[in-house]
């Protein structure tokens, strides 16, 4: 699933772009993608878009409001995920609005100690379905693996 995020983040760079989900599923299938995957990646898609519109209308957390996990997003989530959502907000990156968006779209992939790879992935496509870019330095971070990274 997280294959086809990624080539849906990199293939349309605006929501607006991007084609309803029958012909999507049908340029998915096009480009090589299994069924079962696609059918995974749209719905969370799906999922994605419920969410933001949820949040819309919920209103957004203060930005001196402390975050708690609860027991099951811990257990989604894992040390380093919750660890890097922190780095995150704490560098400005993410308001807690986006932070929240993040964990429901995490939670909602049924992963345990979901890799933050994939949290990456999760933050990039929030940004992208807010029409957002995150900082040019922080969208490097998101997109090259630490191993790959060259120290000067």
């Amino acid at each position: 699933m997280f294959d086809i995020l990624m080539y849906v983040y990199e293939t349309y760079w605006h929501p607006e772009a991007c084609p309803e989900p029958g012909q999507l599923s049908r340029k998915l299938s096009a480009a090589g993608f299994e069924t079962e995957e696609i059918s995974d990646a749209l719905d969370w898609l799906r999922g994605l878009d419920l969410a933001v519109a949820d949040h819309r209308v919920l209103g957004a957390p203060s930005d001196a409001s402390v975050r708690l996990y609860e027991p099951a997003e811990l257990e989604c989530l894992g040390v380093d995920a919750v660890g890097y959502l922190n780095f995150l907000e704490s560098a400005g990156t993410i308001k807690p609005h986006l932070r929240e968006l993040v964990i429901e779209r995490a939670v909602a992939t049924g992963i345990k100690q979901l890799p933050v790879e994939q949290l990456k992935t999760i933050v990039l496509m929030v940004f992208w379905r807010l029409d957002e870019e995150p900082d040019a330095l922080i969208l490097d971070e998101l997109f090259v693996e630490a191993t790959d990274r060259v120290v000067h």
